[in-house]
């Protein structure tokens, strides 16, 4: 099977959305909402939607597995933003009724510093060598996720990087229906991007651990297929998502062949998320760690060192795993 695309901009929706001065329900204090027509949009026509793989997405934080200090370093997803006077000047120019003309950006000026070790996201515009920011004024990109920086500390739980592993949730290789999390050589993953989840990520809509003792996991982008997704069109979509169990995800992204990623979100059809009972929790999974060859002494606070200890054990559902660290 081809590999799936990594997630290095921001994806366009399967159709052509519209915006309705509605209270939204993703945001707070958003006082619109961007739902989806019934008309596909050119963008997923262009990289033939028809044959690309369909894939649940994932609700959490991005991330990107690349190279740092000369080794495989997990890295969190930092976009570099407008400073105060820069944005009030791109929202007056967004809300102008005489915005045909081209908003122009001095990228040396007119955004907020990063640390020096932030790197561009791989697939952004570039303009004389520099990024060039998206339609949100946004320049999106990658930090290192340091062992001890408390910043990123939910990120550093799922690493170890003296001995190149992370933790990792897919699918079981010899039975689909299983869901297994192990310990993955971040040498494995290298250029992909994945999704971190868990307790203390965006509300945590899978239930993961517990405020006394988190958990978080790594997902690849595109591990979970979907098998049984009905035609692309609005209604049907919409009654997939509201009556399949397989439907009960926050959305679906498609992995073209051209590597172009397209998405809708259950909130485009006007559908709430999070919802009580997700799929990825219909699921039973197995914990398959094998840490003996590294004959090492894991700190017993850390996540490595608690999946050790119940290696090979299967739990019902993945929020049934709770433990103390």
């Amino acid at each position: 099977m081809r590999r799936l695309g990594s997630v290095q901009r921001k994806m366009p929706c399967v159709f052509v959305t519209e915006v309705k001065e509605e209270p939204s329900a993703k945001r707070e204090h958003q006082p619109f909402k961007v739902l989806a027509t019934e008309t596909i949009n050119h963008k997923a026509l262009d990289a033939d939607i028809y044959s690309a793989v369909p894939t649940e997405k994932v609700d959490g934080t991005c991330c990107y597995v690349t190279t740092y200090k000369g080794q495989p370093y997990l890295w969190a997803r930092l976009d570099r933003k407008p400073n105060k006077q820069a944005e009030k000047r791109f929202k007056k120019f967004l809300y102008s009724k005489e915005n045909s003309k081209e908003f122009f950006w001095n990228v040396e000026e007119d955004f907020k510093p990063v640390p020096e070790c932030w790197i561009p996201a791989k697939e952004i515009e570039q303009l004389d060598g520099k990024p060039v920011p998206d339609e949100n004024g946004h320049i999106p990109g990658w930090v290192p996720v340091e062992k001890n920086n408390k910043q990123y500390c939910w990120h550093s739980s799922v690493v170890n990087y003296e001995f190149d592993i992370a933790l990792v949730l897919k699918h079981h290789p010899d039975d689909p229906g299983l869901l297994e999390i192990s310990a993955v050589p971040l040498s494995d993953l290298l250029e992909q991007t994945l999704e971190l989840i868990g307790t203390n990520i965006n509300g945590n809509p899978y239930g993961l651990g517990s405020k006394k003792h988190p958990l978080h996991l790594l997902i690849p982008h595109g591990a979970f297929h979907i098998r049984n997704l009905p035609t692309l069109k609005h209604n049907d979509l919409l009654s997939w998502f509201e009556s399949c169990r397989e439907g009960k995800i926050e959305g679906i992204v498609w992995h073209c062949n051209d590597g172009c990623l397209i998405k809708v979100h259950r909130h485009h059809l006007g559908l709430h998320w999070p919802i009580p009972d997700t799929f990825m929790n219909s699921k039973p999974v197995i914990i398959n760690m094998d840490l003996n060859k590294y004959d090492y002494a894991f700190d017993s606070k850390c996540l490595f060192s608690y999946f050790s200890k119940i290696d090979n054990q299967k739990f019902s559902r993945l929020k049934d795993i709770m433990f103390d660290v």
